[in-house]
């Protein structure tokens, strides 16, 4: 799930890089390449570490990504997608490990709600629930965030296991892919973002924006959460069978349907069983034979 989180929102930052960028600055366009450059020469060549390095390198490839007219989250992207994130031999942490252990305090309890916060103040009454409805781009947004992730999601996955030796899980079912696609439709940040950079002409037309995100996310969150509970009844279910042990021999029966010692003794069992009900209606037809 967070893979998936992860790959979406890059792909969303992609659009943002081709279809929202204006006036390019091919100098700091440049000086910003030459600097992921250097980045990329001391984290994976030098092996250099040190906050003190990388921060200040950080800012000035963020700032150069800024006023080249390319967006500047692009820049933090790329940097992130430099970041070795498997473990070598007598490490305990990736670098990626590492700063993402030491970023998510701030990320995730400052800086995604602050910007939440700043980026979705509007006011949402029933005049503009209304005009959700009825707007194409409102209701474009919804039917985006409901609709559009989850059959992109689920469609693309299927055509890939379709067409590629690739497969889905033995452990997972298509159902509860689908479930999980519809919980992607949950568009808060990046979908945000895209709103205002849309629609900077028109601020009306932008606050509506931001509202048909929140009523999207919503309905997607209410959808997958009956789908998810659904599918969860399921596994309930699925693991009552293996846990299950009628013979009481401590090894669940799923795993003894080729033993006939197992079958055996759940015979005698049902036998027992079915001798001692036999004897209760006895005794209930004939209250006194059991007190001759």
């Amino acid at each position: 799930l967070l893979t998936l989180a992860v790959v979406d929102d890059l792909f969303a930052i992609l659009i943002i890089a081709v279809f929202f960028t204006s006036d390019l600055n091919f100098a700091a366009l440049g000086g910003a390449v030459a600097g992921l450059a250097v980045f990329w020469f001391l984290l994976r060549r030098l092996r250099v570490r040190g906050w003190y390095v990388y921060v200040p390198l950080a800012l000035v490839i963020w700032g150069l990504m800024y006023n080249s007219g390319v967006h500047a989250t692009i820049a933090g992207v790329a940097m992130g997608l430099m970041l070795r994130c498997h473990r070598e031999e007598g490490e305990e942490a990736s670098p990626g490990e590492r700063i993402e252990h030491l970023v998510r305090p701030y990320s995730a309890g400052l800086a995604v709600p602050l910007f939440a916060l700043f980026s979705a103040g509007v006011a949402v009454g029933g005049d503009a629930l209304a005009d959700i409805f009825t707007r194409p781009e409102t209701l474009g947004v919804v039917l985006g965030l409901v609709v559009g992730k989850a059959v992109g999601i689920f469609g693309g996955t299927w055509l890939t296991a379709r067409f590629t030796r690739a497969s889905l899980s033995e452990e997972l079912a298509w159902s509860d892919l689908f479930a999980v696609s519809v919980l992607a439709g949950i568009g808060f940040t990046v979908s945000l973002l895209i709103g205002e950079l849309a629609f900077t002409d028109d601020p009306h037309l932008t606050d509506e924006v931001k509202a048909a995100v929140l009523v999207g996310s919503l309905v997607a969150v209410l959808l997958a959460t009956v789908l998810l509970r659904l599918r969860n009844r399921v596994y309930v279910r699925l693991r009552a069978e293996e846990e299950r042990d009628e013979d009481l021999d401590g090894v669940p029966d799923v795993y003894q349907q080729d033993d006939p010692a197992h079958h055996q003794r759940l015979a005698d069992a049902y036998e027992d069983k079915a001798a001692e009900h036999r004897a209760r209606a006895r005794k209930r037809d004939d209250p006194g034979a059991g007190s001759a």
